[in-house]
């Protein structure tokens, strides 16, 4: 067949399709809402035909058949989550638990596949669980601890559907969720009456066996990454590890990833290749080319089962599998024609593939080298140096987008970490596997020598991420920096010689320095974080930046780290001029460490008598000045003692467009001072345009009197959705908004962003600003009947 029908052939496949397809996939899950699940019926037959029938109509046609399929899949991934009547029920559920359980202090998180029978709740049936088994308060062990994975269980759980915290960043679990096909999260009640069901059996159980082994036979540190790299089990790494790794930019080296995939099935298809050179006569029932991408084909498979059929590793089998097909139909097939297949391919089983960044960095990456560099291999060292020169520049746009982070330490590390641990640390830890598996004890030099040459290089990078070539954290650009910046990085790897290729970086400026919304001059800007139940609320003027309260605590988890810090990485914040923790409660104090370890913190502040290690104490009558702002506390007064949420600094930020009134936990008792002080002193003055509800709307707060003297047109709730606490409480709703107040709380909205700017004061819910067709809050404000999602309470 020649090379004009070949390519006729696959035109229905080709590059432009694949484009065209992935466009349509996009264009539907960017949209706020899905459109009817009857129009989306109608259009995928429409779009197919279009795109069989070929000509000019193919095009369109891949993109309207994208463009369907993505929304059917969404649609059906939502139907999958829980109803809204079954929010917080206790069922009995019989089922398995797939992947490796998480074991953490006091609780073990685990993902948990109910049986599909008749005897299981209905909404359930068949479903994947993410669920929490806990330790009692005291510390006394619940049998979490016996949890392997592949194990059947009878559990009784508390079910409720798939929610997330929504605030400037980049990560969205309610995204995840339903990339996941997650029906519902929720912990184990009544954990001692769990009954063990089966033994650990499956894939996933073999590969926690032999992360044990692993553990057991290499006593040195270093073998948690041995585990990663041959298992896919990164369990033992810990944050500290996953910063000096995204530091260096090597997070997609470690654990098993789509290049490690593609390496065992390179290796696998060198074998194939030898054996057939060893034995000529296999060429006549099967030609070697055909052989080699089998026997690769089955070496990925393999390696991705071991990996447990991670996604990153699943796409790569797919996309191997693409040109084994190729390569067994004998129709030559470009490099970049095969890559649009599998990009064909994965859209076509999966579109909403596409919501993981691992799907984007795979596809662009590889595109990248194939069209720069199309005849590597010829001089191994130069080409490795211009690879890493393409993928950082080619890649750092995405990077930037997905992350929010760039590593300059990146492409020096790279050099280093790629060719040593792929080619060394890798097959070093594969074999101990392959070899333990054959029989027990003949793995143990393999692994002790992958991670004594694993350990050799490790300092070095922890060396690189505590020096100036660590991270920098990029502020959240708006959409269109994205596709400027790829354009620049097409200009800059443009062929040598073209004029104007410095002018290229200008494009690159919306997305590395965009534009932070700062307040004016005498202007001022809250984010109230969405932490859950506790709080944290940024206060930036047009020089600075203040945070009070830095979100809740637990043990195995720190919301000062993990919302908060990227929060403020997002918003451009790299340094804050002060820091107050209202109260030592770990609600409010919890993320404090967290936080003043990882930026440069001025001044902390603290009532007296706290428990944190704050600098200074916020007293009644002290205040300050930034940028045509006022800042004056107003409690606790001087020699007040420390009585928990009584003593919370109150602090009140004045501006000549309006004010704000930040109450920490104080009750009602301290309201009614407040308000007697203020009928005495102007200077103590509580009327505010926005006011943040005490105690997160406790019914032990909100004074009616208190209420009253604060004339608020805008009132703040800080709550996590569904709280044990039941905050806030109706009663208190209702009387601010019988004082005129609008309620709007972060459960419901998100995020809460005021501005006190000209005009007077704008609340707006990071819900309403960044509309999402997943978004959990809108969805179950649908199906109650209530108002938009950024509206916790309408008013009577």
């Amino acid at each position: 067949m020649s090379t004009h029908d070949t390519s006729h052939a696959t035109a229905p496949f080709g590059i432009a399709v694949a484009l065209a397809l992935l466009a349509g996939v996009a264009a539907c899950l960017w949209l706020p809402e899905l459109p009817p699940v009857w129009l989306l019926v109608a259009t995928l037959p429409v779009g197919l035909l279009a795109w069989w029938k070929g000509g000019r109509l193919r095009w369109s046609g891949a993109a309207l058949a994208g463009f369907a399929l993505a929304g059917l899949h969404a649609a059906h991934a939502l139907a999958l989550q829980l109803p809204s009547d079954w929010e917080k029920r206790e069922v009995a559920v019989t089922g398995w638990v797939v992947e490796l359980p998480e074991h953490q202090p006091r609780r073990t998180s685990f993902a948990f596949r109910v049986d599909d029978t008749a005897a299981q709740p209905e909404p359930l049936r068949g479903r994947l669980l993410k669920l929490s088994w806990y330790d009692d308060f005291d510390g006394t062990s619940t049998g979490r601890d016996r949890l392997r994975a592949g194990q059947r269980w009878q559990l009784r759980v508390q079910v409720k559907a798939p929610r997330g915290l929504r605030n400037p960043g980049r990560f969205d679990s309610e995204k995840h969720a339903m990339a996941d096909r997650v029906t519902a999260g929720g912990h184990v009640r009544e954990p001692l009456s769990a009954q063990l069901q089966s033994a650990a059996t499956g894939i996933d159980a073999w590969r926690e066996r032999m992360s044990g082994r692993i553990a057991a036979a290499v006593p040195s540190d270093g073998s948690r990454f041995v585990r990663a790299l041959a298992l896919g089990d990164t369990r033992g790494l810990s944050d500290a590890d996953w910063m000096t790794l995204r530091a260096n930019g090597l997070t997609h080296l470690i654990a098993i990833s789509g290049f490690h995939v593609g390496l065992v099935a390179g290796f696998a298809a060198l074998l194939a290749s030898a054996a057939w050179w060893a034995w000529p006569g296999l060429g006549r029932r099967c030609p070697r080319p055909v052989a080699m991408a089998v026997v690769g084909l089955l070496g990925a498979a393999g390696y991705a089962a071991v990996a447990g059929f991670a996604l990153p590793t699943v796409r790569t089998v797919l996309m191997i599998a693409v040109v084994a097909g190729v390569r067994a139909a004998r129709r030559p097939t470009s490099t970049f024609e095969a890559l649009a297949l599998a990009a064909i391919a994965i859209l076509l089983v999966d579109p909403l593939a596409i919501l993981g960044a691992g799907f984007w960095l795979s596809f662009f990456g590889v595109a990248w080298l194939l069209w720069c560099l199309p005849d590597a291999g010829q001089r191994p060292v130069r080409d490795l140096l211009s690879a890493q020169g393409v993928a950082t520049v080619g890649l750092l746009p995405l990077a930037a987008v997905l992350f929010g982070e760039a590593s300059l330490a990146g492409p020096v590390a790279n050099l280093i970490a790629v060719p040593w641990w792929s080619l060394v640390v890798v097959p070093l830890s594969l074999l101990g596997t392959l070899l333990e598996a054959v029989h027990v004890g003949w793995g143990e030099w393999a692994w002790r020598l992958a991670t004594w040459c694993f350990e050799a290089s490790w300092p070095l990078f922890e060396r690189f991420s505590a020096s100036g070539l660590a991270l920098w954290w990029l502020p959240e650009p708006r959409w269109f920096a994205l596709p400027l910046a790829v354009l620049g990085a097409f200009w800059l790897l443009l062929p040598r010689g073209l004029p104007g290729k410095p002018l290229a970086l200008l494009l690159w400026l919306p997305l590395l320095w965009p534009d932070r919304h700062l307040p004016a001059n005498g202007e001022a800007e809250l984010q109230v974080l969405d932490v859950g139940q506790g709080m944290a609320i940024l206060v930036r003027t047009a020089n600075h930046s203040l945070l009070y309260d830095m979100g809740p605590a637990t043990p195995g988890y720190d919301a000062g780290e993990r919302v908060v810090l990227p929060a403020l990485r997002a918003l451009g914040v790299r340094r804050l001029d002060r820091a107050v923790a209202s109260h030592g409660d770990s609600d409010h104090a919890g993320g404090f460490d967290a936080v003043v370890a990882a930026l440069p913190v001025d001044r902390t502040d603290a009532p007296e008598g706290a428990p944190v290690a704050a600098g200074h104490h916020c007293v009644a009558g002290t205040g300050w000045e930034w940028d045509g702002v006022e800042f004056r506390y107003l409690h606790p007064t001087p020699y007040f003692p420390y009585l928990g949420n009584e003593a919370s600094c109150v602090l009140r930020i004045s501006t000549a467009h309006g004010s704000a009134l930040l109450t920490g936990d104080i009750g009602e008792v301290v309201e009614r001072g407040l308000v007697r002080r203020a009928t005495g002193d102007p200077a103590s003055a509580i009327d505010a345009d926005v006011v943040l509800v005490a105690h997160h709307g406790s019914g032990s707060a909100s004074d009616p009197t208190f209420i009253a003297a604060t004339s608020a047109r805008h009132a703040l709730v800080s709550n996590g959705h569904g709280n044990r606490f039941g905050h806030p409480k109706p009663d208190v709703v209702a009387r601010w908004q019988a004082s005129g107040a609008r309620v709007q709380a972060t459960a419901e909205g998100g995020a809460l962003t005021v501005r006190l700017a000209p005009g007077g004061p704008v609340v707006e819910t990071r819900r309403d600003a960044h509309p999402r067709l997943w978004d959990a809050a809108r969805r179950a404000a649908g199906a109650s009947g209530t108002a938009q999602a950024g509206l916790s309470y309408r008013p009577e």
